[in-house]
């Protein structure tokens, strides 16, 4: 058995959440290979929302194993509450959910520094979610970080010493803080993470996949957001692509099957950073206001912009891409025209090549698309859809060169339409 990929394309809030749960039926096993709690997947379904930070989507398909694996960083308060909510609703996940001995713990201290190196940036902020996410990797590069197994070796000890160290960083930034609320919660929530099980997550996939069970593997973020192929320095701190499937979870590259590309029939970006094809005029406040585009995390309004191809282009190629899954396509229904950027044009030139850098010299070139003018919300089948929508399919699946295999009409899972159903 493989392991299929599903992961997001733009800048994040594709919507991986929805289609992890609409494809969960067909696996065993789902995982999150990288990422923390500043990443929300949000679900709809039996007229109920549920927004995922850290678990695993798949969590709401009876009897289906979800691994953390080691690539994520995990904050056992925010993940405490997120379980409870959980439950609260019905849900109890302490048998289904496994977590990684390997996974990299938020601390409280982590979540302070990152208020601080944000503030001490003045005018050059990236926009951090404040979660603690980027000193967390920062730690675990620099080999100081604390894991989820050290709760069985000498915890107290690793503790103390990664808050010290925390805290003389603090003092040199003149950064004042009160720690103690935060904390006494913290070590709370620990006591309540103890309850699930902690694995040698490699050990454990691996093994699954010797016994032939089937895996899917969720990506948070999106491929403009990851470290090394992303928009840097406005990006997360992870590699978000699917190279980082293989080192978040320990699995082999021959072990990688369908790579699942998701993608918003626009663009949208939450924060800071390099935004080619953002509007500044009513059209994009629309695409907004249809779209309810909120970070479901943070709440901010997500800017929002026409599709870029160069950059979608780019991320197919990044990462192998295999089918695509296009999502709000019925946040598009009501316009006459749709654009779509097929290349930049830098100091004159043009080039269909994602650059180096992306700055305030590079302008997205257009082509103007028909739209198609209908509600597409309560189709249930391809063969309903408007001949100019299936012409945008087309013409996205020739400038991609990957066919298009799901189409999101609406945020419920019922709203999603499979194409080319094979025989």
């Amino acid at each position: 058995m493989k392991v299929d990929v599903l992961l997001g394309l733009q800048w994040g809030d594709e919507g991986k959440g929805k289609i992890v749960d609409v494809l969960t039926p067909r696996y065993d096993v789902v995982t999150r290979f990288q990422g923390g709690p500043n990443a929300g997947h949000t679900l709809e379904f039996n007229g109920e929302k549920y927004v995922l930070r850290s678990i695993p989507s798949g969590i709401f398909q009876g009897g289906k194993v979800n691994v953390i694996g080691n690539g994520v960083v995990l904050d056992p308060l925010l993940f405490k509450q997120e379980a409870e909510a959980l439950a609260a609703s019905g849900h109890d996940i302490t048998k289904q959910l496994y977590i990684s001995k390997k996974a990299h713990l938020i601390l409280p201290t982590h979540r302070i520094l990152d208020a601080a190196y944000e503030a001490s940036k003045g005018s050059g902020k990236i926009g951090t979610t404040g979660k603690g996410i980027g000193p967390t990797y920062t730690d675990k590069i620099s080999r100081n970080g604390v894991r989820v197994g050290d709760l069985l070796h000498n915890f107290s000890e690793k503790y103390a010493a990664a808050k010290a160290r925390h805290e003389a960083i603090l003092k040199s930034l003149n950064y004042q803080y009160d720690i103690t609320a935060l904390e006494k919660e913290w070590f709370d929530a620990l006591e309540y993470l103890k309850q699930f099980k902690l694995i040698d997550s490699e050990h454990v996939i691996n093994g699954f996949l010797k016994d032939g069970k089937s895996i899917l593997a969720e990506g948070a973020q999106g491929t403009m957001l990851d470290i090394d192929f992303g928009s840097y320095p406005f990006v997360t701190s992870s590699n978000t692509i699917c190279a980082g499937c293989c080192t978040g979870l320990g699995i082999s590259p021959r072990s990688i099957g369908d790579v699942y590309g998701i993608f918003k029939a626009y663009c949208t970006r939450v924060g800071s950073g390099p935004f080619p094809t953002e509007l500044f005029d009513e059209t994009g406040d629309k695409i907004g206001a249809l779209g309810h585009e909120f970070g479901a995390v943070t709440g901010r309004k997500r800017r929002c912009g026409w599709i870029d191809l160069v950059a979608l282009r780019y991320a197919v190629m990044i990462n192998g891409v295999t089918q695509l899954i296009m999502m709000k396509s019925d946040v598009l229904d009501s316009f006459d025209t749709i654009k779509a950027c097929v290349a930049y044009k830098i100091n004159g030139e043009e080039t269909t090549e994602f650059p180096f850098e992306i700055n305030d010299s590079v302008e997205p070139v257009y082509v103007e698309i028909p739209g198609w003018n209908t509600d597409m919300t309560k189709m249930t089948s391809e063969d309903e859809f408007p001949e100019e929508f299936n012409a945008y399919l087309t013409f996205l699946e020739e400038e991609l060169g990957v066919p298009v295999k799901i189409v999101s009409v609406g945020p419920d899972r019922e709203q999603t339409i499979i194409r080319y159903t094979e025989e």
